[in-house]
């Protein structure tokens, strides 16, 4: 039996399997393609089109991870959202206060901005009861994002493998846990450098005869896993203070083309070390 990805993949997966059904999930864009092929859709043409799939085995089978490893993404997706949601309603606030010649300035912490607000509604003492929800609802999430830190702190703490990987500079929790809960298994890559092609690191390329052309990165894969490369690195190359390899590297990269490159190397560098010490439970060794 072969599905397709989507919002309720892991879940039909998982059901079929526990029932003893032999069953694949192949990736809902390559399926398009083929399933496109026929004049006229619909459910009878796109279920022969699947069986097809699975009778010749052209198809590339989609990794299914497991429920324990769900939750996980779940605790991350959650605190991602309340991070977008706080910078939103950040903004509002800031916003809506120069609607009245109004500046919150730098406080970016609850008292630093509980004191700024307090200076501001001396000046319009009618505006505290129309900003009072805004920023209480601020605080709540605030809360509730300092709960879910400490949530994924422990469980990364308690995990043998993300302790591991928090051994390399610029690698916190939150990144660590976000790299085992999206590779799963180390062995499903042949190689480590094949980490960097699934977090959409490599460039795209398109070569017929004479013309090779090298774009932008794929950005293919796990966005998730991708951005969090992404920002372990930037901590690589501006906060850590203690040299080592990877560092000098991407710096150079940074002063021969750009920035954004050099991130993009390093992260793509960083996961290939990831994996390798992942895979040969090893903690990363200072030269």
């Amino acid at each position: 039996m072969v599905l397709e990805t989507g919002p309720l993949s892991t879940f039909l997966y998982h059901g079929l399997v526990e029932r003893g059904i032999a069953v694949e999930c192949i990736c809902a864009r390559h399926a398009k393609g083929v399933l496109a092929a026929r004049v006229d859709k619909s459910d009878v043409h796109d279920a022969e089109g699947l069986s097809q799939l699975a009778r010749t085995g052209w198809f590339k089978r989609v990794h299914m991870k497991a429920s324990a490893t769900h939750i996980d993404r779940a605790a991350l997706r959650i605190r991602a959202q309340l991070i977008t949601t706080r910078v939103a309603m950040g903004n509002q606030l800031r916003g809506l206060l120069k609607l009245f010649g109004l500046r919150l300035g730098a406080a970016r912490t609850p008292g630093k901005r509980r004191e700024r607000l307090i200076a501001l509604y001396q000046q319009r003492p009618d505006l505290e009861p129309l900003f009072d929800p805004l920023v209480a609802s601020i605080e709540v999430i605030e809360d509730q994002l300092r709960v879910s830190n400490q949530l994924l702190e422990t469980r990364a703490a308690e995990d043998a493998v993300c302790t591991r990987l928090m051994s390399v500079p610029g690698v916190g929790s939150i990144t660590a846990l976000t790299f085992t809960a999206s590779i799963e298994d180390p062995h499903r890559f042949a190689r480590s450098e094949d980490v960097g092609a699934y977090a959409g690191l490599v460039p795209r390329r398109s070569q017929s005869g004479e013309r090779d052309v090298r774009g932008n990165i794929s950005k293919a894969g796990d966005p998730m896993l991708r951005r969090s490369l992404y920002e372990a690195a930037n901590i690589m190359l501006c906060r850590v203070q203690r040299p080592f390899a990877i560092q000098p590297w991407g710096m150079r990269i940074a002063e021969s083309k750009s920035n954004k490159r050099a991130r993009i190397a390093v992260a793509r560098k960083l996961a290939v070390l990831l994996h390798s010490l992942w895979l040969n439970e090893t903690e990363f060794r200072w030269i």
